[in-house]
């Protein structure tokens, strides 16, 4: 009988958890339905499909497909597999070289053509995709809202527009935290070190922005990244966006033996 594995991904957080659920269970009823035999499930949830090198779910295939414990990966679609032209073409490679299939729900069995194909248009949309985040970012940015992450001193907000979807970027001053942020700026002032201040708020209890202790480097940070209590201008009212970027690495620090 047919061996097969099952992979599902959905990209982030933004993205309905569902997905996953969704996902398997079509790929399981195609499999029943085909009179294969499940062996494996691998998942990334959250994670993006830029890059399998980073996608512990996909390298655990990978490194099962090594041992030829199944025949067929099956897949929602070539895109929940990955979007990156060279990584899909990769993984096609080392697959067939184990005699391994890749069955898509979308496109069927996978064939050279469709990792030509597919990964150019995922290519493409990826490329896309930079552009209509920038531009969405730019756009909160001019309503006046967060393009960022959260700020310690501040809450995120959830609510909802006309479509009932969430308005990303709005936040609210939250009391205890911005006490705190005064309470740093002020001692700073006075001639404590950022080491002192640290120490005195971990003996007195105070959760650090991560949720664990204070130290120097939370209260000081990187004048040039803007991080840190003292160096955030968001303080000051300045709204700084689009100063630090976080490009994805292609190198994984341990390479996978194909």
């Amino acid at each position: 009988m047919t061996r097969v594995a099952i992979y599902a991904r959905f990209s982030d957080e933004i993205q309905n958890p569902l997905s996953i659920e969704d996902q398997l269970r079509t790929c399981n009823e195609f499999a029943h339905r085909e009179g294969w035999q499940i062996v494996q499930t691998y998942t990334d949830p959250a994670l993006s499909g830029f890059s399998i090198l980073q996608r512990p779910g996909i390298q655990k295939l990978m490194a099962d497909a090594r041992k030829q414990l199944f025949d067929v990966v099956v897949a929602e679609g070539l895109d929940r597999v990955s979007r990156d032209q060279e990584d899909t073409a990769g993984l096609y490679k080392r697959l067939k070289f184990s005699g391994i299939k890749i069955v898509t729900l979308q496109e069927g069995e996978i064939t050279s053509l469709h990792v030509g194909f597919k990964g150019t248009m995922n290519a493409v949309f990826l490329d896309d995709l930079k552009v209509k985040v920038k531009r969405g970012l730019r756009g909160r940015v001019n309503n006046g809202r967060s393009a960022g992450g959260n700020c310690y001193g501040y809450d995120m907000l959830r609510n909802l527009d006309g479509r009932g979807e969430i308005i990303r970027g709005e936040r609210v001053i939250n009391p205890e935290e911005a006490r705190i942020v005064a309470r740093i700026f002020r001692e700073y002032e006075a001639g404590k070190s950022p080491k002192a201040i640290a120490n005195q708020l971990n003996k007195e209890g105070v959760p650090a922005p991560t949720g664990a202790k204070w130290a120097a480097t939370t209260i000081y940070g990187n004048w040039q990244r803007g991080s840190g209590i003292l160096n955030n201008e968001l303080y000051i009212g300045v709204r700084v966006w689009n100063k630090v970027s976080y490009p994805k690495s292609r190198i994984p620090a341990v390479m996978s033996r194909a």
